[in-house]
């Protein structure tokens, strides 16, 4: 990799319509990877790599490979936040797409646990998902710097929601490849090679994506770290030395945001389309060719019934909702401020915990109206995300400060969601309020980290130099 930007890139500038596009796509193709898996973990994985297992205990174990790429986040925030500090954005933004991309793609060509492979195919699994992780725990701060550092006076909030767009529109085109593919195919074609399509076809994203980003120039912020001879020898040690307690507020800030999500999205498709009395999951285990035993039905824990199809359909129409709020949260955290807008959202969403149960009871209508809210709800708190998180740190560790913070947050925030609200969802025999009172609880202590930072939206980015 190069060591230095050389004078004539850096006297060029990157145009808002490249900026845009470069932060959009690669997010985009970043998040739709993500989510491909995510969804997979409900509909293919538990039968694919763990058949011996229980139906609750196999969904359990593709949750447990899914929170292994969240283990992995900070190690990539790690490693790309070092390069991205050292030799800048461009490049770095490269290499996480590209270990992305082959991650991804490989995952469509698993064998199922069968045979010789079923002990290895679950490894496999593992650490494509490991590599997965590696590669997100770099891209979204250097995607967030690409816009933020790019944009005009004034607008960094607005220019920051780009990037954020690409995790709903990711999310899109993720389910509606499963949707797609699950109602034109038979359930028999769906497993045995459906599934792989929307992994394989990646590729195709990723090279428009590498594309875009190598015709980038680098930013004025990170040109001015090297004019200066700014460059720090350990962006994360002098990070942990020196900016430990933005890292620490930082990593607060994004919890609600993550718990929010995961719930919104592994959970509810877990709970949504899990039978919702015991005749249903009776069917359902004659489907499959499975004995459903008396044990079973005194342990049953009812979900809402929904067809999964149908519930997929009524996540995207949620999802769309998360893509119009996160484009007006830009404006408001403008506006407002990033801590002040923030604080009221973090209020919003510890009272839609509060009221979990009335969306997610009983009822198809209730739950549509429980998505819409909630990924509105998702929106407005994920936006302005890509301004406040690098807002914290000066520019020579913005990369590595913004990414650890981000992605430490995964772990404690969204690697564990979707585990607990499945643990609680049973625990509770088919309630869930506790699932709600988690959220709740997610979200006082990202109010308890905005409340103990200060106005960022002030901060001059490309005089911001440690």
């Amino acid at each position: 990799m190069p060591t230095a930007v050389t004078a004539s890139k850096a006297a060029k500038k990157n145009t808002p319509g490249r900026v845009i596009f470069a932060s959009l796509i690669g997010t985009t193709i970043e998040f739709y990877d993500f989510y491909a898996y995510a969804t997979a973990s409900v509909l293919v994985f538990p039968a694919l790599f763990f058949p011996n297992a229980t139906d609750i205990n196999a969904i359990l174990s593709a949750f447990a490979i899914f929170g292994v790429a969240f283990v992995a986040r900070p190690l990539g925030s790690i490693v790309f936040g070092h390069y991205g500090d050292k030799i800048g954005r461009k490049g770095t933004l490269v290499a996480s797409l590209l270990t992305m991309g082959i991650a991804t793609f490989l995952i469509g060509f698993l064998p199922a646990a069968t045979g010789s492979f079923v002990v290895l195919a679950p490894l496999m699994l593992v650490l494509l998902r490991f590599a997965q992780g590696l590669a997100l725990g770099g891209e979204w701060s250097g995607a967030a710097l690409l816009a933020t550092e790019n944009a005009p006076a004034n607008k960094r909030a607005i220019y920051g929601t780009f990037p954020q767009l690409g995790a709903p529109i990711g999310f899109i085109i993720a389910n509606l490849f499963f949707v797609g593919l699950q109602t034109s195919l038979t359930p028999e074609q769906f497993m045995a090679w459906g599934w792989r399509v929307p992994f394989i076809l990646s590729a195709v994203m990723v090279a428009v994506g590498l594309w875009v980003r190598l015709s980038l120039v680098e930013s004025p912020s990170f040109q001015k770290v090297l004019d200066q001879d700014k460059v720090e020898k350990s962006p994360f040690a002098a990070t942990m030395k020196k900016h430990w307690r933005p890292t620490l507020a930082g990593t607060f800030i994004m919890l609600a945001t993550y718990v929010l999500f995961y719930l919104m999205t592994s959970f509810t498709l877990t709970y949504g389309t899990a039978p919702a009395t015991v005749e249903q999951a009776a069917a359902a285990a004659a489907a499959k060719g499975k004995e459903f035993t008396a044990a079973q039905a005194e342990a049953f824990v009812p979900g809402l019934g929904i067809a999964r199809p149908e519930f997929l359909t009524m996540l995207i129409i949620g999802v769309v909702f998360f893509g119009l709020f996160t484009v007006a949260s830009g404006p408001l955290a403008e506006k407002f401020g990033r801590r002040r807008f923030l604080i009221w959202v973090t209020t919003a969403i510890g009272a839609f915990g509060g009221a979990w149960t009335l969306m997610f009871g009983p009822g198809q209508g209730a739950a549509m109206v429980g998505l819409i809210v909630g990924f509105a709800l998702m929106g407005l708190t994920f936006g302005p995300m890509a301004a406040i998180l690098p807002e914290l740190f000066p520019s020579n560790v913005r990369y590595t400060g913004s990414a650890v913070a981000y992605n430490m947050s995964s772990v404690i925030g969204a690697a564990p969601a979707s585990f607990v609200a499945i643990a609680l969802w049973q625990a509770g025999g088919g309630s869930t309020v506790w699932v709600g009172l988690y959220l709740a609880l997610g979200a006082v202590l990202t109010l308890a980290a905005l409340f103990m930072t200060k106005e960022t939206r002030d901060v001059a980015y490309e005089d911001n130099v440690a």
